[in-house]
């Protein structure tokens, strides 16, 4: 009987060992775990001070927009074109030249290369010539308006590079020209 006593003795004591801790460890999770009282803080009133009238801020004088500017679209060199068998300028031609040199004015320094161009007919030397003449005179009126003579150059492609492949008279009348190009 001794025994059994004692094993029940040992059963009851284990059974309270790990109730014990069980409820110990939870109460002292609970504990840990309750939330703190907040804080509260004492604000105390400044006495108002009387307000002092500050000035206006200056007045700042605002720019008043102008109307934008007229922009010129930038201007391009564009061709003139020759009479059958002749390399002198034609007035409208000559109109077309004045106008180029809003060009030079708004590239200066830049250097245009004057091709010289023919029709079809005649014989590959004599528009060689004619073509050379032609772009002899641009050049030389493009002088005569103030473009530096340096900034030009001049070559002949006699009927060698037509505009228009084409062999009647509104495409030979196309191809007999002077024509600019901008050396880089």
């Amino acid at each position: 009987m001794k025994i059994k006593w004692f094993g029940l003795i040992l059963l009851v004591l284990m059974v309270g060992v790990f109730l014990g801790f069980g409820c110990a460890q939870q109460v002292v999770k609970t504990e840990a775990e309750k939330p703190k009282a907040p804080e509260v803080q004492v604000v105390v009133p400044k006495a108002e001070e009387p307000k002092k009238e500050e000035p206006p801020p200056p007045v700042v004088e605002k720019e008043v927009p102008k109307a934008a500017p007229v922009v010129k679209a930038p201007a391009e060199l564009k061709d003139i074109f020759f009479d059958f068998d002749k390399y002198n300028i034609r007035p409208n031609d000559a109109e077309i030249l004045k106008n180029n040199l809003d060009w030079f004015k708004e590239n200066p320094g830049k250097k245009v290369r004057i091709e010289g161009h023919c029709d079809e007919r005649g014989t590959v030397e004599y528009n060689l010539v004619l073509g050379q003449k032609r772009a002899d005179s641009t050049k030389n009126y493009l002088i005569n308006l103030g473009v530096d003579g340096k900034l030009l150059e001049t070559v002949s492609y006699g009927k060698e590079r037509p505009f228009d492949p084409g062999h009647n008279e509104e495409a030979w009348a196309k191809n007999r020209r002077a024509h600019f190009l901008q050396i880089k």
